[in-house]
């Protein structure tokens, strides 16, 4: 009567936690964001063309085609990465682990001495008796806990999605390592473009120099426009040296990147007015958000919270453990697999936390929160590519306008300067006129080659915003 009654009340204790079992996992969540129907600034009547996994090349630049492949295979960004993923892998092993007995095999011999010789058996007298035991022993044991709440499964769930994480946190740095070495580069060949036009503005403004020179030695110049171009020479000079600063600074961030010293780093450029702007189109939102490592990463690591809660809810509950041994002992080895010598052992166990001071519910409310702020993190990653993408639409397409707009501009001031210079020469205008020319001149150079730089660096952030090539089939 007793047994039946103990197995009818543990009968109803499961019943009692079926319920409990069935609130383990937490609902569904969704990130709750409409997604447009299309990308505002997009052309709706351009097809999508996204990103090759090898984009840089559409710029035609092989020397940047050589920086790229030698930073992806040595960064020190993207290697700390990949150890991460490592890490992940292991972890997820060790986590798995648990859905598996856990075997030990347990060999021992021992001897042991007892007594010894007494003074007085010394001359012939008897002493004390030695006793020498001895023992073996040969065992396997085995212990399993009954996943029965899902608990270990949902740390492995949890380790799998962390390890995914990893994984899209590699896309991620190398997408960033890729954009980085494209503007770097980029700017330091605008950087060598700017710094030819000044040494050519610094040659214009000589030239006129040694008119106005020429000028005041016959006597039809005055020593205040010679003063004044002297100036304008003296500015345009001084001009130089931040420019020279500029370009090695920016290829010393190119060592950082390769992971080389500065020393190795060897550039030639003078690319910077053949470059190519290569197209590129979004498709939808949606298949946007797909193709962002960031986006993923953050939807992995939710996921992985989520599953954090299982497990953390599962330790309210009872687990139950089988633990099992079976081997031989005996006192001498001959006979140490003799039928007689064998032993074994076989037990079950369950253990109901009762109280612990409110820390298991606590810990349950602690991941309750993280997976809320993680929910507010995927969220913030949608909407954040989203506007990432629309910028850089816009930019794309503002930057290509300017740089039209501005190459004409300094077409124009080319020509207002070499009608003025010819006036000057004549006589027919004075140095102001020429100095208001040489300026616009000086200026619309500049402007021309920050504007072609803006537009290179958009496209490349355009490419990064689309998520470059990661998520293509290729």
């Amino acid at each position: 009567m007793a047994p039946a009654l103990g197995r009818r009340a543990a009968l109803l204790s499961a019943a009692a936690l079926l319920p409990a079992c069935a609130q383990l996992t937490p609902p569904a969540t969704t990130s709750g964001i409409g997604l447009p129907g299309r990308l505002a600034a997009a052309d709706p009547a351009s097809p999508p063309e996204w990103p090759a996994p090898d984009w840089w090349r559409g710029f035609g630049a092989p020397e940047l085609d050589t920086l790229m492949a030698v930073a992806m295979a040595a960064n020190t960004d993207i290697a700390a990465a990949i150890a991460r993923v490592r890490q992940a892998d292991a972890q997820l092993r060790i986590n798995g682990a648990a859905l598996l007995p856990a075997v030990d095999l347990d060999l021992q011999a021992a001897r042991q001495q007892t007594g010894g010789v007494s003074s007085a058996s010394l001359g012939g007298l008897a002493g004390r008796r030695i006793r020498v035991t001895s023992s073996n022993r040969a065992l396997l044991s085995a212990s399993y806990e009954f996943d029965f709440w899902g608990k270990n499964r949902a740390a492995v769930e949890a380790a799998e999605r962390v390890a995914l994480a990893n994984r899209f946190d590699v896309g991620t740095v190398m997408l960033t390592t890729q954009a980085s070495v494209a503007n770097t580069y980029f700017a330091l060949l605008g950087a060598q473009e700017r710094l030819a036009l000044q040494r050519q503005n610094l040659e214009i403004a000589q030239r006129v120099l040694r008119a106005i020179r020429e000028r005041v030695a016959v006597g039809t110049g005055t020593g205040l426009e010679l003063a004044q171009q002297e100036t304008v020479a003296a500015q345009q000079e001084a001009l130089i040296p931040p420019l020279v600063q500029e370009v090695e600074t920016n290829r010393n961030s190119l060592g950082t990147l390769v992971a080389r010293p500065p020393q190795f780093i060897a550039v030639e450029g003078g690319v910077f007015n053949r470059l190519v702007v290569p197209p590129v189109a979004p498709g939808l939102p949606a298949e946007m958000l797909v193709r962002r490592p960031d986006v993923l990463n953050a939807e992995a690591v939710l996921a992985a919270a989520n599953a954090n809660i299982v497990v953390a809810r599962a330790q309210l509950l009872p687990s139950i453990t089988l633990t099992a041994s079976g081997g031989y002992s005996s006192l001498a080895l001959e006979t140490l697999t003799r039928p007689e010598s064998l032993v074994f052992t076989l037990a079950g166990g369950l253990v109901q936390p009762i109280f612990r001071g409110g820390a298991l519910r606590g810990q349950v409310r602690l991941r309750e929160a993280e997976a809320e702020e993680l929910l507010a993190i995927y969220r913030f990653a949608i909407l954040n590519a989203l506007v990432d993408t629309e910028n850089a639409l816009v930019a794309l397409r503002q930057t290509t306008e300017q740089e039209a707009l501005q190459a004409n501009a300094v077409r124009m001031a080319e020509r207002s300067y070499a009608i003025s210079e010819a006036q000057l020469r004549a006589g027919t205008i004075d140095l102001i006129t020429l100095l208001n020319t040489q300026q616009t001149l000086f200026s619309a150079r500049n402007t021309l080659a920050q504007a072609r730089l803006a537009r290179l660096q958009a496209a490349v952030g355009l490419f990064r915003a689309l998520g470059g090539g990661w998520g293509s089939p290729a």
